[in-house]
């Protein structure tokens, strides 16, 4: 893999584990769709590829996106906050962004009862995302 253009180097904080957060939104409407980690390693695969790949902190090992559900992410445009530690993953999702099959990982909103009401539907089964 190549290493990150100079000025992304300097430009991102990197935490102690040496990882940044990675929002994922979808180009062309704006939705949110989920937020994961990414370490020099995968984001020089995924500005090499323009397929998004992050790194998995349960797993401890890269996670290429859709390598198992086939709902991949192809990086349209790469954006960085002020302060460097975060970026703005603007993509072209295929299929959901989330594990639970819907399209994204932000699904449940706060009711005025104080509970959480799920805002999106089951778009896929998981099952057959990720095998039963």
């Amino acid at each position: 893999m190549s290493d990150l253009p100079a000025a992304l180097e300097e430009a991102i904080a990197f935490n102690d584990k040496g990882l940044v957060m990675a929002v994922a939104q979808q180009h062309d409407s704006g939705e949110i769709l989920m937020v994961a980690w990414m370490n020099r390693e995968s984001l020089a695969e995924t500005l090499e590829t323009r397929q998004v790949c992050y790194w998995s902190r349960s797993r401890g090992k890269l996670w290429r996106k859709g390598e198992s559900s086939g709902q991949t992410q192809k990086l349209v445009e790469l954006q960085i906050d002020c302060d460097g530690d975060s970026l703005l993953l603007r993509v072209d999702q295929k299929g959901v962004a989330c594990h639970t099959g819907r399209r994204s990982c932000f699904y449940r909103s706060l009711n005025t009862d104080g509970g959480l009401d799920d805002t999106l539907p089951v778009v896929t089964d998981p099952g057959k995302l990720y095998g039963a």
